[in-house]
């Protein structure tokens, strides 16, 4: 009998040890291949635990899916901008810096970003500028520049490229290219210019393939589409997959000269998230060096770990559409949220551009 105990009691414990560790799931919400299986997998056994992921493509469709009602997600990765937009709906939880003594990595110049002063609640996990990508050799054929915003605004440059262009499905990327071209800042507040950006826009737009997010990381690589604004960590996967298919043409990307976006994304805790141990486990192992290479090895994204720097092959470290040297970064702009007017007035806009 004191055998058929023990036994039951063994089996008891056993099933609830494996109830807990069942219990033991990072939620993480984040960009489309962003993370690496390899870096997944590593996290799973160190914290002996799992990492669920959700995806999204465009920062208000992340903001969109939580104002409507969805909850659990222990981190998100969000751009500046987005985390200025959770912070002021009091969305976030504070960082607790003493389970995070890998903090010391990230490099001097994003300690204090403006869309989280002293970094207490966002920690940086990469970059990107939003740019063009375009197929290098049937550019040179048709004798057109690869270093303008011209290429996807201007019709003398369109007429040689309808149909094989395509541009970002997101309100603030398209418009904010823009209006770096037409010389004015992203974060300008005058509607007049507004205005004047929806009509490049839409003068653009009946030479425009189609609205992608997504696709056109695949559809350039094969030759589909001859240009693309997109992100760099897009593009250079491009160029890799076109690269490895071993295709009759070159993906080439860069800043344009008028100026672009740069992005920078974070990981932050989320208050509806129910593992925050889990969570701040998760980021202190990212912030090591070789996992935070991981990004920039894989994809393509610049790095503001400055401990992932040596792990980083030269032709990336050294690729400057992935970090961007001193000119360009002068160039580049952070969007940042608007006042609810300037939002409603952005958003009709985009709703006119679509429709028509």
């Amino acid at each position: 009998m004191k055998a058929l105990r023990a036994s039951v009691v063994a089996v008891l414990l056993a099933v609830l040890a494996m109830l807990a560790h069942a219990e033991d799931v990072l939620y993480l919400y984040i960009w489309n291949t962003y993370l690496s299986e390899d870096t997944v997998q590593r996290f799973e056994v160190q914290c002996r635990c799992r990492l669920k992921q959700d995806f999204y493509s465009d920062n208000e469709e992340m903001l969109a899916k939580l104002e409507a009602g969805a909850i659990g997600y222990d981190l998100i990765v969000p751009t500046g901008n987005a985390v200025e937009t959770l912070l002021r709906k009091n969305a976030l939880r504070p960082l607790d810096k003493s389970k995070l003594p890998n903090l010391k990595n990230v490099k001097a110049e994003f300690h204090d970003p403006w869309y989280d002063p002293g970094m207490r609640y966002a920690v940086p996990y990469a970059t990107t500028v939003t740019l063009l990508g375009y197929n290098a050799t049937r550019l040179a054929e048709l004798g057109l520049p690869t270093d303008s915003w011209a290429l996807i605004f201007e019709p003398r440059h369109l007429e040689k490229l309808k149909g094989k262009v395509t541009v970002l499905n997101s309100q603030r990327e398209l418009m904010a290219a823009a209006m770096k071209y037409l010389g004015y800042s992203v974060q300008e507040n005058d509607p007049a210019r507004w205005d004047e950006a929806k009509r490049l826009i839409l003068r653009a737009k009946p030479y425009w393939a189609t609205f992608s997010n997504s696709t056109y990381i695949k559809d350039l690589a094969i030759g589909n589409i001859w240009v693309a604004h997109g992100y760099s960590s897009d593009m250079f996967r491009a160029q890799q997959d076109a690269q490895e298919a071993k295709r009759p043409f070159t993906i080439g990307f860069r800043t344009p000269k008028e100026g672009a976006v740069l992005a920078v994304d974070s990981f932050v805790l989320h208050k509806s998230g129910r593992r925050p141990d889990l969570a701040h486990q998760f980021i202190q192992f990212m912030l090591e060096g070789a996992n935070a290479a991981d990004v920039s090895s894989l994809i393509g994204a610049g790095n503001p770990n400055a401990a992932a720097m040596p792990y980083i092959p030269p032709e990336i470290a050294g690729n400057p559409g992935i970090f961007p040297p001193p000119d360009d970064l002068r160039r580049l702009e952070m969007l940042r949220d608007f006042d609810p007017k300037t939002r409603r007035l952005l958003s009709r806009m985009w709703t006119e551009i679509k429709v028509r």
